[in-house]
């Protein structure tokens, strides 16, 4: 679970490279999502505690100052430490030129992490524009101008980590990982995933295990779940729609594996998330007014809350 404040823009006015929705959340120990493609540029910036960042085989470890970019149709994960869970920022972006606007910050798919001094100032900037919800033409030109301040303290002093991998990429893991996400809604197991990469299952679990700390069982199931998890919370198709788009043929078997991985069934969690989701869409102006009170007393400098208030 995570404590957070979301704005999302259904309709976006610009077109180049436009905010799509932003974030601020506190997490729980072990907080997690995914293994998920997300459609859009997220930038996530880690304002307190740490945590992991897991794109395919390669894991990084980030902590207080540093921040990781998430790339469209990538697979990715990442999870809160259990002892200093991460309270973070995001901030997605969409557009025709999102991907340039990205590059020049200094991040691509060779470079994923980020160093920046400034999280305070990122994190006014997030707040503000949580602050102005409603969808008039003055408040999307308000945030357009905000995204662009967003990327000016990146660019300002964020440098680029050059970390190494963990471990050389392994072309079988890839290889896996890309077939899982093109025929997970086709009911695949892991013997369909160990025939189309011709090895036996148990090289097959090694190697998932190695490189990913878990069996090609658990990844497949992470990843529907992480899939039925987006669909229960965004959209209003059936139970039985979800389960046999995320390629269980039997809804039943579809809500216990749910439950298993997180603790309630799908139509408990589509209530819950929903209603989540509301909420957070009406949060008030005052509830956030105190939020940056609160952080202000903690986190932020009073010189620098002055200067905008």
């Amino acid at each position: 679970m995570e404590d957070s404040y979301v704005l999302q823009l259904s309709e976006p006015k610009f077109q180049e490279c436009y905010l799509c929705f932003c974030g601020y959340a506190r997490c729980e120990p072990l907080h997690n999502f995914g293994p998920s493609v997300r459609p859009n540029h997220i930038i996530h910036y880690v304002l307190e505690g740490k945590g992991i960042y897991r794109v395919g085989d390669q894991k990084y470890e980030l902590s207080k100052g540093q921040g990781f970019l998430i790339e469209p149709e990538t697979l990715t994960f990442y999870q809160a430490d259990r002892e200093e869970p991460w309270s973070y920022l995001w901030v997605g972006v969409g557009g025709v030129k999102a991907g340039e606007f990205i590059r020049d910050i200094g991040l691509n798919s060779s470079q994923l992490i980020f160093q920046c001094p400034h999280g305070d100032e990122l994190k006014q900037v997030v707040l503000n524009m949580l602050r102005h919800r409603q969808p008039t033409m003055s408040n999307l030109y308000y945030l357009q101008g905000k995204l662009y301040d967003f990327f000016s303290i990146l660019m300002r002093e964020a440098t680029v980590e050059k970390q190494q991998k963990s471990s050389r990429e392994n072309p079988y893991i890839r290889k896996a990982i890309s077939f899982i996400q093109n025929q997970y809604s086709q009911g695949i197991g892991v013997a369909d995933i160990a025939e189309h990469l011709n090895v036996n299952r148990s090289y097959l679990y090694t190697l998932f295990k190695e490189s990913l700390e878990m069996s090609p069982k658990e990844f497949l199931t992470t990843f529907r779940i992480s899939r039925a998890r987006e669909q229960l919370t965004w959209t209003d198709f059936s139970i039985e729609d979800i389960a046999h788009s995320c390629g269980y043929r039997d809804t039943l078997v579809f809500s216990k594996a749910f439950k298993e991985q997180m603790g309630k069934t799908p139509t408990v969690y589509r209530k819950e998330h929903r209603e989540d989701y509301q909420n957070l869409q009406d949060v008030s102006s005052k509830e956030l007014e105190e939020l940056m009170n609160q952080e202000r007393k903690t986190n932020i400098s009073t010189v620098l809350y002055n200067k905008i208030y």
